[in-house]
């Protein structure tokens, strides 16, 4: 169920993850061929400052045993002033080293400046690494994948306006993040898709139950009024209504107010006869409002929980049959309107529930063969569409296929 709207958002995310981590991955290469070169030359200068410093040393231990010699030593040593002064400052750096490794030299004050120097460039060479680690998501680094998922969405029939309004949503929850590794990327865009289609799900419900308890405080039946067009299992979509409410204990009845065909009769007969429930009929041709309102009067008299109202498919653009509605509302003045819709027609769905809508206001959306359905665009926009509750999905064939729909449902069949 919704198979390929699942495929198109993993696959955004799993786009989304690989294109950040390789520009973060680049930037990171850039940023180390910069730090390196850096250290490097922190590392020449300190070895300029540390051999300046050695020569420096050298001169006034030398300037210092030179007034302890007697004269003759004097000539002696000016004698070997010919020798270079490296030659002196490697004789006189291996008897440091000598006597370092007996113990009898401790580390000078110059030595412990330089090894705290060389932590400090240490120091700044771990901060630098560890800032090129996050990188902070720009617009660019998300428009051309969020664009294509958005053409992924139109592809499959979710309405235009979903589509956007999810996009910009993800978009407004992405940008200016922080991400320090490539699995924050795939966590903040899961999220950022479940916010979107939360947000697009976000409906206000109808408690059917707790209405029908209401009516029956009172004495009275819920009713419920059942409309769309030729097709779309309106007829057994009640059956199985009826099924979903005896199962919890209520008591309908149904009302065979599609009397344009003498097929619709027999087959809301057919349906109420298995699953053992009262239907108030009339003959082919009769006023199909006069059939709901003996539907009701019969609810009334008999104590019925719940009087379902079927009533003739009609295309939303038959201004007659769909005038027809609008007076069987006005006389069975049902508590809820509820819009049946083949959620395989994708927009087409949409747009029916939006011209039923118009005309008698509905109260609440049931989509069906929801089972078959592997894009998913109906069941995803068509409440925010025109912002009423998908109350039901059929999901098969049989009397109990009938399941409530729940937005926290539909947003894991989906992330």
């Amino acid at each position: 169920m919704f198979n390929a709207l699942k495929k198109k958002f993993s696959s955004t995310v799993g786009k989304l993850t690989d294109k950040v981590s390789q520009e973060a991955e680049s930037e990171g290469l850039k940023n180390e061929d910069s730090s390196s070169e850096q250290s490097a030359s922190l590392n020449r200068e300190k070895k300029i400052e540390k051999v300046s410093s050695a020569e420096d040393d050298l001169k006034k231990v030398e300037a210092k045993e030179e007034s302890k010699l007697p004269p003759s030593e004097k000539e002696k040593e000016v004698n070997s002033e010919s020798k270079s002064f490296f030659s002196r400052f490697k004789s006189k750096e291996s008897a440091k080293k000598d006597e370092k490794e007996e113990g009898s030299v401790k580390p000078t004050a110059q030595d412990k400046a330089i090894e705290e120097k060389e932590e400090d460039v240490d120091g700044d060479k771990s901060s630098i690494f560890s800032f090129i680690q996050e990188k902070t998501l720009s617009e660019k680094d998300v428009e051309d994948i969020l664009w294509e998922l958005e053409m992924s969405l139109l592809e499959s029939d979710v309405a235009l306006e979903v589509a956007e309004t999810i996009i910009n949503s993800v978009k407004d929850d992405l940008v200016g993040k922080k991400i320090k590794r490539s699995s924050d990327v795939e966590d903040y865009t899961r999220q950022a898709l479940r916010n979107a289609i939360s947000n697009i799900l976000d409906v206000e419900n109808i408690n059917i139950e707790h209405l029908i308890n209401k009516k029956k405080a009172t004495g009275e039946p819920l009713i419920i009024m059942f409309v769309g067009i030729n097709g779309t299992g309106k007829t057994t979509t009640i059956a199985k209504v009826s099924t979903y409410f005896i199962n919890k204990g209520y008591t309908p009845v149904i009302a065979a107010s599609d009397t344009f065909r003498a097929g619709a009769i027999e087959q809301i007969t057919h349906h109420a006869e298995t699953i053992g429930i009262k239907i108030i009929k009339h003959k082919k041709g009769a006023d199909p409002a006069a059939v709901a309102y003996d539907a009701v009067s019969h609810a009334k008299a008999q104590k019925k929980d719940l009087v379902l109202v079927d009533t003739a498919g009609r295309m939303q653009t038959n201004i007659n049959l769909m005038d027809e509605m609008a007076k069987i509302k006005r006389v069975a003045q049902p508590d809820l309107i509820i819009f049946v819709g083949d959620s395989l027609t994708g927009n087409d769905a949409i747009e029916q529930a939006v011209k039923f809508n118009d005309t008698v206001n509905l109260d609440g959306i049931i989509l069906t063969k929801a089972e078959a359905d592997s894009k998913g665009g109906a069941a995803l926009s068509i409440g925010y569409v025109i912002q009423k509750p998908i109350l039901f999905l059929g999901t098969g064939q049989s009397y109990e296929d009938l399941i409530e729909f729940k937005s926290d449902w539909m947003v894991d069949q989906l992330i």
